[in-house]
């Protein structure tokens, strides 16, 4: 236990003393130049102080006119006079501009009968018109004018200036000048100097902290505020002095100086930074040696290596990328506030160790997916293999989905420019405006803006697919289906898209069956109606021979009788499906007891019944069941399918019909084997002319189960044929009376 804490705590003091090295390195960098001047007094700061206070010296005493002599000196040129006239048009366009201008309010009086208002109205618009009449015939009449707009000008500058004395009356106890007018010899001091000590020089002796030599033209104005040039024009004869000479600072300066304050801070950040400076150096040597003949460092950094491993390559390149400039943002805020220790020391102090442990912590992330990064770069097969999963790849291949449709994808990405590329302009501003602002982008690139990229790409590269999809289905290429992904808008267009291809497939399906029942209904038919037509036409050319007997032309007539009654029968079997499938067959519906309708049609039958070998088993038909129906039409329905059992099921076989009612409805249901394989579906057995006997051999139209369904879809009932192997099966439902 004692050896793990020892080399964690050998990794802490190990990189606190990195991070102030690097620190300090970086401190030397940004801000060496400006604690390399001997003193204080060499830096541009104090040059920017001396500059302004000669520009307050030139305001203030060299060139300093007073008020009421600037007031006097005011001049009025012809030019002035004449932009004044015509500041606001010609006379004619002034006249009757102020006439508009008074117009309504004058109107506005009379509408309410207010006379004394409206005359006070035109005598003010009266008295402004002949205001500006005079200005264009009387130039002192403008004269007036002009001094006035000038005087209250002057009036407004002396105040503005005289804000600034302040200012340089602390300026006056730090600095002491010597300034001789080179056209007129007049000295302007703020020492008492003899006449000998002015010709050689002004301040030998007097042991200044600085003295320099110093020219101030009259226009010497180093703030924009002071607006001389201006000023200077309106008066006739400016103050235009130009001086020479010297300006030093004062050997003993007051503790409430500005420049003894700056001064004394100056030495003390001077003294301060290169202290920093040299233990940063130091520090950052001995982590160096002790790097490089330590063996525990670089075992310990390496337990974390499995679990970085996990993340992918090109996150981690991004994470470290990150991480450098948290790293340097850091430590650009520790050495802005290392500085101002003597400033704050209680306050400044903590902020300092706060940053050094931020600093520290993010430098040891640095250092570590650095070293792991370095080790995985020399395996190049790792390299290749990480690459494979790399979001970056995952992107790239989602873009070749959002140029499936290259308007869509061209349109996307010049949104995404108009969003993101904004981001450089975003990075020269912050740079400008700070390292935080700076860093705080970047983690919003990453953190929002990165994974809003990848999600957008994904949508635009699902929505093209989308639309490739429809186009498939659109030229007949159905396809599989598209992948529905979540609940958005585009996975409820993609699962749309997949019900209308199967749609799109289930018509194409169910046009396919119509055109080949259509070509077997014909067929059909044709062979239907063409055999017992065939049969009439042969015997009828038989009876035309003399040769035939009187008992041949009995069989002929019985034969042409029979063919005729079953040729009608076809005919009028698809006579009437003709009328149920347009609607035009009308039923008459009464209650009927459905078991005694049923027990007729049996009888009809019995002969048949009894002369073949079926075996009928009839169940529940002790009690009534009562529905409203047509009853001839029902007939039509047991006599048809009675009629198909006794064609179509098998010899000595089983024969159930069974009635029962369930959930409120009568339902009659008929079941034997076929004799013949039934190879169609119950839906294809309802096609007219379709037989189970599909060579055609036994009689009957083909149309009897379509007929009995065509009947109890008229009667609003269910008509369902359910085949299992041989076993045929039909079921009737009417809703019970």
């Amino acid at each position: 236990m004692d050896t793990k804490w020892k080399s964690k705590l050998t990794i802490f003091v190990w990189t606190i003393l990195l991070t102030l090295g690097i620190t300090g390195v970086l401190s030397l960098v940004n801000n060496g130049g400006k604690y390399l001047y001997k003193d204080y007094f060499q830096t541009s700061q104090f040059q920017g102080e001396l500059a302004e206070f000669a520009g307050y010296l030139n305001v203030f005493e060299l060139n300093n006119i007073s008020l009421a002599e600037a007031k006097k000196s005011i001049s009025i040129t012809q030019e002035e006079i004449e932009e004044h006239r015509t500041r606001y048009g010609a006379l004619t366009d002034q006249v009757e501009n102020i006439k508009d201008q008074y117009e309504s309010s004058i109107q506005g009086a009379l509408d309410a009968d207010n006379q004394e208002a409206a005359d006070a109205f035109r005598a003010e618009r009266d008295a402004l018109i002949d205001d500006i009449v005079t200005n264009f015939k009387d130039d002192e009449h403008v004269k007036k004018k002009i001094k006035k707009e000038k005087e209250q000008q002057l009036e407004d500058y002396y105040q503005e200036i005289a804000s600034y004395r302040s200012d340089y009356e602390a300026y006056t106890d730090s600095f002491v000048y010597y300034l001789k007018n080179k056209e007129t010899g007049e000295v302007k001091t703020n020492v008492e100097v003899t006449s000998n000590e002015s010709e050689v020089s002004p301040f030998e002796g007097k042991d200044l902290l600085y003295v320099t030599d110093y020219n101030i033209q009259a226009d010497y104005y180093p703030n924009s505020h002071y607006l001389f040039e201006e000023i200077a024009s309106m008066i006739d004869e400016p103050t235009n002095h130009n001086f020479q000479g010297k300006i030093g600072v004062f050997p003993k300066l007051a503790a409430s100086s500005p420049i003894k304050f700056a001064y004394d801070n100056y030495e003390q950040k001077q003294l301060l930074f290169w202290i920093y400076v040299f233990v940063a150096l130091t520090s950052l040597v001995f982590c160096t040696i002790y790097l490089k003949k330590s063996k525990r460092l670089s075992i310990e950094l390496d337990k974390w290596k499995p679990y970085y491993r996990k993340v992918p390559l090109d996150l981690r390149i991004g994470l470290f990328i990150l991480s450098i400039l948290f790293s340097y943002s850091s430590m650009h805020k520790m050495n802005q506030q290392i500085l101002y220790i003597f400033d704050y020391a209680t306050a400044y102090a903590i902020n300092v160790v706060t940053w050094l442990l931020i600093s520290s912590f993010l430098l040891l992330l640095t250092i570590i997916q650095f070293k792991y990064l370095l080790e995985d770069m020399k395996h190049v097969a790792y390299v290749q293999a990480e690459w494979e999963n790399a979001y970056v790849r995952k992107i790239f291949r989602s873009l070749k989905d959002v140029f499936l449709h290259s308007k869509t994808g061209t349109q996307f990405f010049l949104l995404l420019a108009v969003v993101f590329g904004s981001g450089p302009g975003a990075i020269f501003v912050f740079a400008f405006m700070g390292i935080e602002l700076l860093v705080a982008y970047v983690i919003f690139l990453f953190v929002i803006g990165l994974p809003v990229l990848l999600y957008l790409i994904r949508k635009v590269g699902y929505f093209n697919r989308i639309v490739q999809k429809t186009d498939e289905i659109a030229s007949g290429k159905l396809g599989s289906d598209l992948e529905v992904k979540g609940n958005s808008a585009l996975a409820q267009l993609a699962n749309n898209i997949n019900v209308l291809k199967h749609g799109v497939k289930t018509s194409q399906n169910e046009q396919a069956k119509s055109e080949r029942l259509k070509t077997e209904l014909i067929t059909n038919v044709s062979h239907d109606l063409r055999t017992p037509l065939t049969s009439i036409i042969t015997y009828t050319e038989l009876l035309k021979s003399e040769e035939v007997s009187k008992e041949e032309q009995r069989t002929y007539v019985e034969v042409i009788d029979r063919k005729s009654k079953r040729l009608k029968l076809l005919i009028d079997d698809l006579f009437e499906v003709s009328k149920m499938a347009s609607g035009n067959l009308e039923i008459t519906k009464e209650k009927v007891d459905l078991v005694q309708l049923l027990q007729q049609a049996l009888g009809e039958y019995n002969e048949m019944i009894d002369a073949s070998s079926l075996q009928f088993r009839i169940t529940n038909v002790e009690k009534p069941i009562y529905a409203y129906v047509d009853g001839q039409k029902m007939w039509r329905v047991f006599e048809n399918l009675i009629g198909n059992i006794l064609k179509y099921a098998m010899d000595n076989t089983r024969v159930y019909i069974v009635a029962s009612t369930v959930d409120g409805n009568a339902v009659i249901t008929f079941k034997n084997i076929s004799k013949f394989e039934l190879n169609d579906s119950g839906e294809e057995l309802f096609e007219r002319f379709k037989r189970a006997d599909t060579s055609r051999h036994t009689e009957g139209s083909g149309l009897g189960l379509a007929i009995a369904k065509s009947i109890i879809d008229l009667h609003d009932g269910r008509f369902d044929i359910d085949t299992d192997g041989d076993l045929f099966k039909v079921s009737i439902a009417l809703e019970q009376a």
